[in-house]
């Protein structure tokens, strides 16, 4: 037997401090989604589509069994949030700002093509960690409010399973830090629109349990937008 889990059991038996399951949810698509277009802030409710691929996610929220829901209070996430919550079997649902999408300011509403043109988005895609976004933040405060909230709800509720439905980049510096994997690597974590990841927090540990489950498999080797734009003869 690998020795992994003799690690892992020590730190069940004998890590003070706080313990629960934290499990985190992408919101379902949107029509913004899928055309490449900055949502940030805005308030952009699900379609149809969107609706049905957290629908499909309910068999496996059964399986996982979350107690309490925690969502962003944008309108994709928490009406994500409430189809799950439904689905699970009515249990409560909070919000909480800080899993808000990141504040992207004047880059909210462009798409893919024109941003990639743009020299504030270029530079903080080389630089997120030191380098805001036009709404202000960089991705390290981004991370930190994002861990914030989950470690808060965490504590407050001691070994309960806890789902947090939040948004792509929120989630993706959330697993990185309970990883300690270094936040400038944050972008090769795919996370998809009603995906679950899930870890166990034990104290100052965290044991990785699954990441970016979907329903159909399938779509995480899709392309999450095509890009308009045309290729110079």
């Amino acid at each position: 037997m690998a020795l992994g889990p003799f690690y892992v059991a020590d730190k069940l038996k004998g890590a003070p401090g706080m313990r629960g399951i934290a499990l985190l949810m992408r919101h379902g698509e949107t029509a913004w989604n899928r055309e490449g277009r900055v949502m940030g802030q805005n308030p952009i409710e699900l379609d149809e589509h969107g609706r049905a691929q957290v629908r499909a996610a309910i068999p496996f929220a059964r399986l996982i069994q979350p107690e309490l829901i925690v969502t962003s209070p944008l309108a994709r996430a928490r009406q994500s949030a409430e189809i799950i919550a439904a689905g699970v079997g009515d249990i409560p649902v909070t919000e909480d700002p800080q899993l808000s999408e990141v504040q992207y300011g004047r880059w909210e509403g462009m798409v893919y093509d024109d941003l990639v043109e743009d020299a504030d988005y270029l530079n903080y895609s080389k630089h997120p960690l030191d380098a805001p976004t036009p709404g202000g933040e960089t991705i390290a405060q981004v991370q930190s409010r994002g861990v914030e909230a989950v470690r808060r709800a965490v504590g407050a509720n001691s070994g309960r399973r806890i789902l947090f439905v939040s948004h792509g980049d929120i989630i993706r510096t959330v697993l990185c830090y309970f990883m300690r994997l270094e936040l400038a690597h944050f972008r090769r974590i795919r996370v998809d629109n009603a995906a679950f990841s899930g870890f166990q927090l034990i104290g100052d540990f965290a044991e990785v349990k699954f990441l970016n489950l979907l329903p159909d498999p399938n779509r995480a080797f899709v392309a999450p937008f095509v890009s308009n734009k045309r290729e110079s003869p």
